[in-house]
Order: C-alpha cells, then structure tokens, then sequence
C-alpha cells in the first residue's frame, strides 16, 4: 500500500497571556517583562535558547503594553520616532546598516520614557554590534533570561505544543516525553514534530506506544 502523502503545513502558534505557562525556569523573566514600569530607563533584553518563549511573552508584552513588534531583520528608518512601545525580535540578525537606526530608535524612546524590549539568544555583551555608542547602550540594558526548561515547563511546553498542531495527545503522553528526551526547548519541538509526522504518515493516534517507536527510531539514527 502506498505511503500517505504529508505536508509541512505551518502549526497554529497560541500567543496569549493565558497560553504561558509559568514555572521557576520563566518565573523571573515574566513578572519583569510584564511589568515595565519596573525596568531602569525603560528598557529590557529578554535572552534565552530557541523555542524558549521569548517571542510568546514579547507577545504578552505588546498586547498589555501596546506594543510594534519590529524583527531585527526589518528595523528601517521608518521607526525611529514611533508613538509606541517597541519590541526588537531577534536583536542578532540585525545588519550593520539596521545599527544606527537602532540607536536613534533608543535615544527617542528613552527620551519619550516609552519601554524597549529586546530578545535575543545572547546577553548583550556578546551581541555583535560595531557601532559603540550603540553597544555601550545595549550592554547597560537591563537582562533577564529563560533558563533551560524544569521538568514542569517541558511538560507544559510540549502540551502547548502540541496544541499548537492541533492534536490532543494522550493524557500522560507530555510527560512520558519529558522524561525521555533531552532536557531543552529544541528537542521538545524535534519530538512533537517527528511524532506529529509519524502519525500522519502512519494515520495512527498519538499515544506513549507511537511515541516510544519514534524515540527508539530516532536513537537508532544518532
């Protein structure tokens, strides 16, 4: 019988406050970017790994705040004097002709007293800016970061994500996972996603026995 033809259709991403679930990994990173009014000179980088939830709280963030969400990668000069809050995605990938917009975009929102929230991968001080009056400004903004998942936000994590393909897996299946897999935000998306395509490709349900032939395939591979 001829394999089911899948596809890579993009998965449905929650965003809201009530979607983020809270744990002592993120527990100090939100109570700060959720409240700016707290961050000295209006300005905070949210840092932490890939698939760690800093777009989902940035999102929080500019829905309580009123916030532009603005990638790195497409900061122009159009933004410098915005009337909003601003939230730079990705602050890494910004180009060395994106820097002095950046920093014009700094200086007019400090002196307008509205917030900037950053996120990035990295701490400022390993930002690579070339422009100095710039990094200096970066490297005296105010840090916090996600940390590596606990046991509870991977649970959650992988639920939410999940969720996110639309697929309502079996009760104890996020945890069984959790336990199982390494102890980060990639590997909770590579283990959602390859289970998601096994049973597509299977038309199976998604429970701890599909998951177990998709872990035990995959340690097969390395």
């Amino acid at each position: 019988m001829a394999e089911q033809l899948t596809f890579s259709w993009p998965a449905g991403i929650a965003l809201t406050a009530g979607d983020f679930f809270v744990s002592e990994a993120n527990a100090a990173a939100f109570v700060l970017v959720t409240h700016p009014d707290s961050w000295p000179e209006r300005k905070l980088v949210l840092s932490g790994p890939a698939g760690s939830g800093k777009s989902h709280l940035a999102k929080v963030f500019a829905t309580q705040a009123g916030a532009q969400i603005i990638a790195a990668s497409a900061l122009t000069d159009e933004a410098i004097h915005p009337d909003t809050a601003i939230v730079i995605e990705d602050i890494e990938v910004l180009s060395d002709a994106a820097e002095t917009t950046l920093f014009h975009l700094h200086n007019h929102l400090a002196t307008a007293r509205m917030p900037l929230l950053i996120t990035a991968q990295s701490v400022p001080a390993q930002w690579d800016i070339a422009l100095p009056d710039l990094a200096s400004r970066m490297q005296a903004t105010t840090p916090t970061t996600i940390g590596d998942p606990d046991d509870d936000l991977l649970t959650a994590v992988i639920m939410k994500l999940f969720a996110d393909r639309q697929i309502m897996p079996a009760p104890k299946l996020p945890s069984y996972l959790a336990a199982r897999i390494e102890r980060s935000f990639t590997a909770a998306a590579a283990i959602v996603a390859a289970i998601d395509a096994a049973a597509l490709k299977q038309k199976r349900a998604v429970n701890e026995r599909l998951a177990g032939e998709v872990l035990s395939a995959l340690a097969a591979h390395d």
